[in-house]
């Protein structure tokens, strides 16, 4: 659930950045003018981004009226109308652009973490996203992460504690970093770098109970399941790709987290029509 005042302030630093002093195009068209509009996705993909897209066009005007006719989630196809929407000329045409730019990018996550999920179909394995998002659009494409069937990693460096190689570095050792994190945060959720099956084994004997396998080839992805035999929860991550996917989460590892769900995206291709309102 992404709070509503958080998606109302995104909108309204999306609107403020392209408005500026104001639509000076808008201004061309008169302003009892009024039009209707259809949103066609032009691709196949999965729609994500409602609510940003819905608040883009109410914060313009409220007189505003949108109608969906496809859900977060959904598959689309095709030349297949999502939404129609009605309202003054001018706050439709200003809305434009940064509402298609939330459904255009959030439903380019959905759909590429859809495409991994389908890769994995079948395995124990599950799609995570990572902490490698656009600024400013963390929670929107965690969002729309889980529209595609995807699940969350941290939100942040404040929900969950992740010693990486460069935090066990600094702490002299896998077991006095563990240990430093449960005297500091014992309530947070707390995840482990591995780089090798040694570390694995050090990370096991501190009562580590997820474990991240940072790099690790098949072979060793499968060797380190095995040696964990159960007693913790083992997230593959580092160079997988839609081709390799299916591969890792045959290796019964039981994550595994994918940035390119939120940085490798391109834009789905959706058009917004308008007519005159009668």
């Amino acid at each position: 659930m992404i709070d509503s005042a958080h998606i109302t302030e995104t909108v309204r630093q999306a609107l403020a950045e392209d408005l500026g002093a104001g639509d000076v195009s808008a201004q061309l068209i008169p302003a009892d003018t009024r039009m209707t509009g259809r949103i066609i996705a032009r691709e196949a993909c999965v729609l994500a981004g409602r609510p940003w897209a819905e608040a883009t066009f109410l914060q313009v005007s409220p007189a505003t009226e949108l109608h969906w006719l496809a859900d977060d989630g959904e598959p689309l196809a095709p030349n297949q109308c999502l939404a129609e929407l009605s309202g003054p000329a001018r706050a439709l045409l200003t809305a434009e652009r940064t509402a298609l730019n939330f459904l255009q990018t959030l439903s380019a996550t959905a759909t590429a973490t859809r495409a991994y999920v389908d890769a994995i179909r079948g395995t124990r394995a599950r799609i995570l996203d990572t902490r490698k998002t656009l600024p400013g659009l963390r929670l929107a494409q965690k969002y729309a992460v889980t529209c595609g069937g995807g699940v969350n990693h941290r939100l942040g460096l404040y929900d969950m504690v992740l010693i990486k190689e460069n935090h066990i570095m600094a702490a002299g050792s896998i077991r006095a970093a563990v240990a430093a994190s449960r005297a500091l945060h014992p309530c947070l959720p707390l995840e482990v770098e591995v780089e090798t099956l040694a570390e694995l084994d050090e990370a096991l004997a501190a009562g580590v109970q997820r474990v991240l396998l940072d790099n690790f080839d098949l072979a060793t992805l499968r060797q380190a399941v095995k040696q964990t035999a159960g007693r913790a929860t083992l997230e593959a991550s580092g160079n997988v790709d839609i081709h390799t996917v299916r591969a890792v989460a045959e290796t019964g590892v039981d994550f595994i987290s994918i940035g390119a769900l939120t940085k490798h995206i391109q834009a789905v291709d959706l058009s917004l029509r308008f007519t005159p309102q009668a």
